[in-house]
């Protein structure tokens, strides 16, 4: 159930609730404008807990695949290369 699908169950329900004031035989329409209200009240509440959780899963890319943007790190530079001792001191 949606949001617009809840609101418009709201207002039905508060419709048939407080403005109508016609007796159908065999059915309550104060009744049942209660109970519309109460289930979109409640579709609703779950609408919007599961519009505002988001997406909180994380998708993890194939181990295979790679990105041509990203440029690979240089190895590393060996402690006892006696270049980079040069470039920086101990």
């Amino acid at each position: 159930m949606t949001i617009g699908v809840a609101l418009f169950l709201i207002a039905l329900g508060a419709i048939l609730r407080w403005a109508v004031t016609a007796h159908v035989a065999g059915i309550d329409l104060q009744a049942a404008g209660l109970i519309l209200i109460v289930i979109g009240a409640v579709g609703l509440v779950l609408s919007l807990i599961w519009t505002l959780r988001g997406r909180r899963s994380v998708v993890a890319a194939h181990p295979y695949a790679r990105d041509p943007r990203v440029v690979d790190p240089p190895p590393p530079v060996a402690v006892d290369d006696p270049a980079y001792r040069r470039r920086e001191p101990l």
